[in-house]
């Protein structure tokens, strides 16, 4: 191709994408470091390379949280199906789920940096009696990590409730660790997942 041929589309891609495509800033910042690194302050760029690093730590752990809680809520509702979810919907965003989304951010925090990638959620709730609303486990170990569930309550002369809890690896899944309860009526509850 001739050299004018290919300076000119050159050209003609610049000035149509002119202001679609933006720079990173963190590429300029790192671009900017290597430089003063030629000019002799190394310093500078190891506490700059640190300091990008911690960021993408903290925005892989960011990101993994806001996941696990979407499909923590969405999962919930399977769960609750539809002749549960309409009437405790309401109380269980208000009440439960945000304890649900502080033990799992509390968990994903003291979880290794380098295990994050790791880490899944399950992605059946059970139906029927059963308890399970969601695990989050190690892929690789195929471990549970944390489990929530939801148990039925009757306590004598009440109706029922739904009682909300979870279960850690740390102590064998042996202790509940209690979310709140949202009561439903005098009459049985329907299954799961209906």
């Amino acid at each position: 191709m001739k050299k004018w041929f290919k300076k000119s589309l050159v050209i003609l891609v610049s000035v149509l994408s002119f202001g679609i495509v933006s720079p990173s800033h963190d590429l300029w910042n790192h671009n900017h470091q290597i430089n003063r690194i030629k000019q002799g302050n190394t310093e500078d760029y190891q506490n700059s390379t640190a300091s990008l690093s911690s960021e993408q730590s903290d925005n892989e752990r960011s990101m993994l949280i806001k996941k696990m809680i979407n499909s923590a809520e969405m999962q919930s509702y399977e769960k609750f199906g539809s002749k549960i979810k309409p009437v405790i919907e309401d109380e269980f965003r208000e009440a439960i789920l945000p304890n649900i989304e502080t033990a799992i951010t509390n968990t994903i925090m003291q979880y290794p940096q380098g295990n994050l990638s790791k880490l899944a959620i399950s992605e059946k709730p059970s139906g029927g009696a059963s308890e399970k609303i969601f695990h989050i486990y190690d892929k690789d170990l195929m471990k549970d990590i944390i489990r929530f569930h939801v148990r039925r309550d009757h306590p004598p002369m009440e109706g029922y409730y739904f009682n909300f809890h979870y279960h850690v690896a740390f102590d064998h899944f042996q202790v509940h660790h209690q979310l709140g309860s949202i009561y439903w009526d005098k009459n049985t509850p329907p299954q799961w997942k209906v």
